[in-house]
């Protein structure tokens, strides 16, 4: 795998980010805009700052499942790699203009996965990678319907009979950490699997000799999420 076109990859990989941070990164942001708590700008600035700030907590878990976990690294190619990017590119461009809640994740592991089977088979996947991927697509769903509800009942407690004005006023200041903390977990999650897809094809071509991602790849996948 020449040098020029692992470049073209990491390219292609920050658009995808990209595009991620276009379509997925808005969900943070939207009720603390909505509520008029933070103005638009100053609510992209707040979520960005989080976003970027994850990597430091989450490290780079995510990413190595991605790389290495999911599909045999070892039958990656650069077109195997591209054809998944440009897959998940254009899903997210069809969904984001057609007003469509999809998941950018999904996308990217469904491209990546079918480009690698298409070129060598049903051999490359590493099944014990999925499961845990594919439960906790299941699970996640119903643990934040679950929370969601419980948090519910909690709160309409917590405030019942309280001084609107004063749930208003704890209700604006609790908007700004529900917000971060979301945000902390966009980054540490979405922004990681570009990592890791980026890293995949540098192992691939003897640019680094672990699986040890560099940190300027790290930067770059969250400096682009964030934009």
């Amino acid at each position: 795998m020449g040098l020029l076109f692992i470049v073209v990859i990491v390219t292609v990989a920050l658009v995808f980010d990209y595009t991620n941070g276009m379509h997925d990164a808005a969900n943070s942001i939207s009720t603390i805009v909505s509520t008029r708590v933070l103005s638009p700008r100053q609510a992209v600035v707040w979520a960005a700052f989080f976003n970027f700030l994850a990597f430091l907590i989450f490290r780079t878990t995510v990413a190595e499942t991605i790389g290495k976990g999911m599909v045999d690294i070892r039958t990656i190619t650069s077109t195997v790699v591209l054809a998944g990017l440009g897959g998940a590119i254009l899903w997210n461009l069809i969904t984001w203009y057609s007003a469509l809640p999809s998941s950018s994740s999904h996308a990217l592991i469904g491209g990546y996965a079918g480009a690698a089977v298409v070129k060598s088979g049903l051999g490359v996947i590493i099944l014990e990678g999925w499961y845990k991927t594919l439960m906790f697509i299941v699970l996640a769903a119903m643990i934040g319907l679950f929370l969601g509800f419980v948090l519910k009942i909690i709160t309409a407690w917590i405030i019942y009979k309280q001084r609107p004005g004063l749930v208003n006023q704890w209700s604006r200041v609790l908007q700004l950490f529900s917000v971060a903390l979301y945000s902390l977990g966009h980054g540490g999650n979405d922004a990681q699997k570009t990592v890791g897809i980026i890293a995949s094809p540098l192992f691939a071509g003897g640019l680094i000799h672990e699986f040890n991602i560099p940190l300027w790849v790290v930067l770059s996948a969250h400096g682009a999420i964030d934009q």
